[in-house]
């Protein structure tokens, strides 16, 4: 599922872009926001894949907003002026829809956006070696990971802190969330909090929104992430 971030100051527009959203089958709506200072936070802390931002906005418009972003999500532009379409392009927005769209408009946009995830998903999993293995800098040195060794990863403001099997102390790297689960394969890796990757073979239990791990860790699963953890254990779950 690709998770949206729905930005409007207008409740019936942004009312209307929520309900598009949810209509799409490999959409899910993350959160809405009626300003650009508002959606700054589920941005910065990588809760999101794509955001769909109106660019006439009081105080910071759409335009501007994506531009200090220094890491921007997929970017689709709503507007109810057409001469803005060139502008959004300059700031590599996958997608432009005019005012007023209608659903069929909204699911060609969607399309787009998919296709561009698709892309960013594939070009991080060939990051890893054939031989599963990455390499990262601390402390002043590149040290080489094996991706099996990896427990969990914790957000740490700028800093991840990596935790590996049979090892007491992490490894600190300067590194963002986001970053760090596009380079992983999410066949085995997932983000379960906007603090916490995990790396799926290692579940021991899970119980009460938390997850247990091999090394005892107790990592929590947030509520945006709780619906894709609960498809993946029930895809695993054995009944008679």
């Amino acid at each position: 599922m690709i998770r949206c971030l729905a930005i409007d100051d207008e409740p019936l527009a942004l009312k209307k872009l929520a309900t598009y959203i949810k209509k799409i089958p490999f959409l899910e709506l993350a959160d809405t926001c009626q300003s650009a200072q508002e959606a700054l936070e589920p941005i910065n802390n990588n809760m999101v894949d794509a955001i769909f931002v109106d660019i006439n906005m009081p105080d910071l418009n759409g335009l501007e907003f994506v531009k200090t972003l220094q890491d921007p999500p997929i970017v689709v532009f709503t507007t109810a002026y057409s001469e803005y379409a060139v502008e959004g392009y300059k700031v590599n927005a996958i997608g432009y829809l005019l005012k007023p769209f209608s659903l069929e408009e909204f699911k060609e946009v969607a399309e787009k956006v998919k296709n561009q995830y698709d892309l960013i998903k594939t070009a991080s999993v060939s990051t890893a070696d054939a031989d599963d293995t990455i390499f990262l800098k601390t402390e002043y040195k590149i040290i080489r990971i094996s991706l099996s060794e990896i427990s969990h990863i914790e957000a740490m403001s700028e800093y991840l802190r990596i935790f590996l099997d049979g090892k007491t102390r992490p490894i600190v790297v300067l590194l963002s969330m986001k970053k760090m689960e596009e380079r992983l394969p999410s066949s085995t890796f997932m983000r379960v909090h906007r603090s916490y990757i995990i790396n799926l073979k290692k579940i021991r239990e899970v119980s009460r929104n938390h997850i247990f791990l091999t090394n005892d860790a107790d990592i929590p699963v947030g509520d945006l992430y709780k619906d894709a953890f609960n498809a993946y254990i029930a895809s695993k779950f054995l009944s008679k």
